[in-house]
């Protein structure tokens, strides 16, 4: 498995080496001792997550204010853009963000540690998404940044709104919105 840094330090992508032949294929999509020779860390993953949804679906920016949550997201079905936030106030990274292509093709998973939103829009017509959570989801302390806030000005590869849900559509604007 190879890792490497986003244009945000901490959110870091890992491109497992695949095995395949004329059967399928296999790929290791955890290891903790890479992950921690990565990044020195050793999360403690409590919690799996798997959605399917439909083209131009956008889930997020979400991300609890309490009980963070560090994510180690990857798709098994489809494409999806995936954007990790930085809200961590004392980050030299603070309001940027980051968007990576996750497919079933490139296997790429990404990294999104505790203090950032987290959102995708889906690229194919169908898409499966699966994460891996650090703490359990707590929704008292969940919270969503509209996903075209001008402040952020994330550059989603849609050329039309998105399918969003209720939550997600009343979403605070970046300045309005919980930071860490």
């Amino acid at each position: 498995m190879i890792a490497y840094q986003t244009a945000i330090p901490d959110v870091l992508v890992f491109q497992p080496k695949v095995f395949g032949d004329n059967r399928g294929f296999f790929f290791e999509s955890f290891n903790e001792n890479i992950f921690a020779e990565t990044t020195g860390l050793r999360p403690r993953f409590v919690q799996d997550n798997h959605s399917k949804s439909a083209k131009n679906v956008l889930r997020g920016l979400h991300y609890q204010i309490k009980q963070p949550q560090g994510k180690l997201v990857r798709v098994t079905q489809g494409a999806v853009f995936d954007v990790a936030v930085d809200l961590r106030s004392q980050s030299p990274t603070f309001g940027k963000w980051v968007g990576e292509v996750l497919s079933d093709e490139n296997k790429k998973m990404l990294w999104v540690p505790e203090g950032f939103a987290h959102g995708f829009l889906v690229l194919s017509e169908l898409a499966e998404f699966l994460y891996k959570t650090t703490n359990f989801y707590a929704p008292e302390h969940e919270r969503c940044i509209i996903w075209n806030d001008q402040t952020l000005n994330i550059e989603w590869p849609i050329a039309q709104k998105p399918s969003l849900s209720t939550k997600d559509a009343l979403g605070l604007s970046f300045a309005e919105a919980d930071k860490f």
